[in-house]
């Protein structure tokens, strides 16, 4: 267990996006599973937000290729960890929306949505809610990775132990990391090695934030739009800088 001040951030977290062939479908699963509500939606790109503040983003990828969890041929990369007040009947509802069971034990069931995202549900019995408890990166180097995204989000390193670490305080939309063998980097935009779910990160200034980004390790990919760029973290990790 550690725990760091916090540090000037590049950035803040603004959402953590999914990719999936059919968005609508996929935001209605995470609104009956979660009661998420969307924000914002159109053909491309639907916001949904939960009551607790976070922003998950639903982004049509047309040539989606799912994971096969738990392998490293077609990986996850990354997944959500919710808590439920019963992971038994939450299993069930979840089963019943169209969600596959992956694994169950006493502490956890894996399960993978519409789009084949696996997430777990751990149990939580003294909150009669379903909420986000964070997002879990997949990495070859869980230190590595998590002090670059604490450079990135100005997060503090909370927890670090073998293979795993976490930024940020618990409730306070909490990036975690997990290391795995055999990890296979995505090769956006490469839909055979993609990269299933990312990060976007607001900025104020783009131009500043990129050569911060660049100094503690990101490199610069070949996409941009109005408001965004993309970048990949030291795992090869798509994320984008966006700005208003």
């Amino acid at each position: 267990m550690t725990s760091e001040p916090h540090r000037r951030a590049i950035g803040s977290l603004r959402a953590v996006a999914l990719d999936a062939p059919d968005i609508d479908l996929l935001a209605t699963f995470y609104e009956q599973l979660a009661g998420w509500r969307r924000a914002y939606g159109d053909d491309e790109w639907i916001t949904l937000v939960s009551d607790d503040g976070w922003r998950i983003g639903l982004q049509r990828a047309t040539n989606h290729v799912p994971p096969r969890w738990p392998g490293q041929d077609h990986p996850q990369q990354a997944h959500l960890d919710f808590r439920v007040p019963d992971i038994d009947a939450a299993a069930e509802r979840a089963q019943q929306l169209g969600a596959s069971l992956l694994r169950r034990n006493e502490r956890w069931h894996t399960l993978a949505d519409l789009a084949g995202h696996p997430f777990d549900l751990s149990a939580n019995p003294d909150d009669p809610r379903t909420t986000l408890m964070g997002v879990m990166l997949d990495c070859p180097d869980a230190k590595a990775l998590s002090h670059f995204y604490a450079a990135l989000l100005g997060k503090p390193l909370t927890y670090e132990a073998d293979g795993m670490a976490m930024l940020g305080e618990d409730g306070a939309q909490p990036v975690l990391f997990q290391q795995v063998e055999q990890y296979t980097a995505p090769r956006w935009p490469d839909p055979a090695y993609p990269q299933q779910i990312h990060l976007d990160v607001t900025v104020q200034d783009v131009d500043a934030a990129e050569r911060a980004a660049l100094d503690i390790g990101a490199t610069r990919l070949d996409g941009a739009g109005s408001n965004w760029r993309v970048y990949a973290d030291p795992a090869g990790k798509p994320f984008c800088l966006v700005w208003d």
